[in-house]
């Protein structure tokens, strides 16, 4: 608790992101159950696209170490873990993380994300990654968002292009993937533009 607390103390800390039907925020420990229910029902659909999962993925103290990292990623501001909710019912739909923040002369950071699957193509992912970005480029003046993808993720490419990312890229054997290695596409967007497409709305 007193983990949370030094956590909470930082200007940016617990911010909720709204969009269109969806808003965003930090993750909390009550929401194992609903996380680790919807992991569990869309794990065939996620698990081409992620890294292998452990035997005790889904256990609440796995949830624990996962909360654990995302709160001293946040009291030392180099990530931001968002769970996404349906703002309709409440339902928890998927996560979006922005890690690997930089300072100094970078000023970026690393997206990633995954949506479960009865939520799947229904355009959340692209409301979701717009709220992300408004709060990197307008709250934390940020100047550039990276992400990556598999090659064969056609609707993850998809989404990035749609909310405002331009293919960069390609990196041989970038990440390793349901246990191999295998080659990425590589995607960036500057604070520039996202300020543009922005404007042209």
């Amino acid at each position: 608790m007193i983990r949370l607390f030094r956590a909470l103390a930082h200007p940016n800390a617990n911010p909720r992101l709204e969009a269109q039907r969806l808003y965003l925020r930090p993750m909390h420990e009550k929401d194992w159950r609903p996380w680790a229910e919807l992991r569990a029902h869309s794990r065939a659909f996620l698990e081409p696209w992620e890294p292998t999962w452990p035997s005790d993925a889904l256990t609440r103290v796995m949830y624990r170490r996962r909360l654990d990292l995302a709160l001293e990623e946040l009291r030392q501001e180099v990530g931001y873990a968002f769970h996404i909710f349906n703002r309709a019912d409440d339902r928890l739909a998927g996560g979006i993380t922005m890690a690997h923040v930089r300072r100094g002369i970078a000023q970026s950071a690393t997206l990633g994300y995954w949506i479960g699957l009865p939520f799947a193509r229904q355009g959340m992912m692209t409301e979701a990654i717009g709220a992300v970005s408004e709060f990197a480029f307008e709250r934390l003046k940020l100047h550039r968002l990276e992400a990556a993808c598999l090659p064969a993720n056609e609707p993850s490419r998809r989404v990035l292009l749609k909310s405002g990312f331009q293919q960069e890229g390609y990196a041989r054997e970038y990440l390793r993937i349901a246990g191999t290695w295998h080659d990425h596409l590589l995607f960036g967007q500057l604070a520039e533009d996202w300020r543009r497409e922005r404007g042209r709305r």
